[in-house]
């Protein structure tokens, strides 16, 4: 890794796991006014063609353009991996930036991709074969994604494991449009999404909530269910009521049931 002054024009910016903040941007220009000084170097990747791609530090390099400056100081790093770099992007915005859930969410859930990547001893499923193989000792070294995250940063196993849960059931299509939501989308309203088994019911709870036409994930998920007060089949209520009851009935009465059918004529017992 090398510490050096590069030309702003020359970061590719690339993509990114959320979009720069405005409010985080002048929030860092006011910072550098009342200062004089930018308090932390970016980070950039330097490939084999020589072109510098941004890691960590898209509002700051877009403060520093907005301020006029023509270099900002960077630590370059090179042989890295695809992987290695986008922890680097994850860990400093979890580790330093201001993040709503949504943001903590698509982070959290990138890491645990990323981490069961570099350590695929510790994914779900991969650990209880590797111990029946005899290699317990192995696992045992290496702490598991939630435990890993929680001590990183300062959190609870249990607050990880929600967060990851509510982040991993979004695709990039439903975190773009729940980023348009008028009203911020919270954990919970993450959580009870991430609760939705229907990827159909799902997209239509957040398009709800980006559309502003309710004011909660549990609100949009009620909306879409079947009104209860609407005319049902009566065929189909009697069916229903039938169904009820011998759910209902102990076994006994099941049992005698049965017999009834069994032993007379169904029409007379129907007739009954």
């Amino acid at each position: 890794m090398q510490q050096n002054r590069v030309k702003i024009a020359e970061i590719v910016i690339g993509s990114r796991l959320r979009p720069v903040s405005a409010a985080g941007v002048e929030s860092l220009i006011t910072s550098i006014n009342e200062t004089g000084v930018m308090k932390d170097a970016i980070h950039l990747r330097k490939k084999k063609d020589g072109s510098l791609h941004l890691l960590a530090g898209a509002h700051r390099t877009e403060a520093a353009r907005r301020l006029g400056w023509d270099e900002i100081e960077a630590k370059i790093w090179t042989d890295v991996t695809d992987d290695w770099a986008r922890l680097i992007e994850i860990d400093d915005n979890l580790a330093g930036a201001e993040m709503n859930a949504l943001d903590t969410a698509v982070f959290l859930a990138t890491r645990k991709a990323v981490y069961e990547r570099l350590h695929p001893e510790t994914k779900q499923g991969v650990a209880g074969g590797l111990a029946r193989q005899g290699s317990a000792t192995e696992l045992s070294s290496v702490a598991s994604f939630a435990v890993a995250t929680a001590e990183k940063f300062n959190m609870t196993d249990r607050q990880v494991r929600k967060i990851v849960a509510a982040g991993s059931r979004l695709g990039p299509d439903e975190v773009a449009k729940l980023r348009k939501a008028p009203r911020q989308v919270s954990l919970k309203d993450l959580i009870e999404i991430s609760k939705i088994q229907q990827p159909t019911d799902r997209y239509d709870v957040v398009r709800l909530l980006s559309e502003g036409s309710a004011k909660s994930a549990a609100e949009a998920a009620r909306s879409l269910k079947p009104d209860s007060a609407a005319p049902v089949d009566a065929n189909d209520a009697a069916f229903r009521a039938l169904m009820a009851a011998w759910k209902r009935a102990p076994a006994a009465a099941r049992h005698r049931f049965r017999e009834e059918i069994a032993g007379g004529d169904i029409a007379e017992v129907a007739a009954q």
